[in-house]
């Protein structure tokens, strides 16, 4: 069977090496982190994990907690603009207005916004609106303002409606930022509740990625993948596969 263009970009995603590496993906019910320094590419990373669910057409919920969300909006526009460079694409993604209509961003202030309160308004979209989401992007937490249990009941959440949702996590405190099974110290007592931890650091000019904890599994491993500073798009490492 052929497969269409827009089929095809899927199949070849590198994000599919990401669904590999934890067991066919984050899943249903489940919690992932990205964590690294601010600045690294973690919102970057997770638009891209976005745009993937909505080339699949698959609505997503985009949680900013970002005083404002322009640059939210931008990071959509140039990462699809990025895709529609690559071979064929261009007519493909024509309908990037109507891949757009499968997104929700919701903007929350954090000192303003109980985690309870967020998590209604999110089960009034999915629930209520009728706006069927399977993903939930959360973007900006400050984990150390948040805690575990808000961690916890964005678990449950996931869990009752069947989401996955993924978070990035902001590492702060000053070097080393990891122990030495790639843990990051500041997200150790939040270990319980996220299911799959990959940490991003930068080594030369591109963003690597490592997975800290696979579900039930701490086990560090180097994901293949990096983020091209160019593009802003996820891409194999060459390199790694090279060793």
């Amino acid at each position: 069977m052929t497969l269409t263009v827009k089929e095809e970009l899927i199949k070849r995603s590198p994000l599919r090496i990401l669904e590999k590496s934890i067991s066919g993906g984050l899943g249903k019910g489940n919690i992932g982190v990205l964590a690294s320094r601010k600045g690294v590419g973690k919102t970057a990373c997770l638009v891209h994990i976005a745009a993937d669910k909505l080339l699949q057409d698959k609505p997503i919920i985009h949680v900013s907690y970002a005083s404002r969300v322009d640059h939210i909006i931008t990071w959509y526009e140039d990462i699809f603009k990025e895709i529609a460079k690559k071979p064929k694409m261009k007519s493909a993604l024509d309908t990037f207005d109507e891949l757009i209509r499968k997104r929700v961003i919701m903007n929350f202030k954090q000192d303003g916004a109980r985690t309870e309160q967020v998590l209604r308004s999110l089960e009034a979209m999915i629930v209520h609106a009728n706006f069927r989401a399977e993903t939930v992007i959360v973007d900006g937490l400050d984990f150390a303002q948040a805690g575990p249990e808000d961690l916890r009941k964005f678990k449950d959440f996931a869990g009752r409606l069947g989401l996955e949702v993924w978070f990035s996590a902001s590492l702060k405190k000053d070097d080393p930022l990891f122990d030495d099974r790639g843990i990051p110290f500041e997200l150790k007592s939040y270990l319980d509740v996220v299911d799959v931890l990959i940490s991003l650091q930068l080594h030369g000019d591109h963003v690597h990625f490592s997975l800290v904890k696979d579900h039930e599994r701490l086990a560090p491993k180097d994901l293949r993948l990096k983020l091209d500073p160019t593009t802003l798009l996820i891409a194999k490492d060459v390199r790694a596969r090279a060793r």
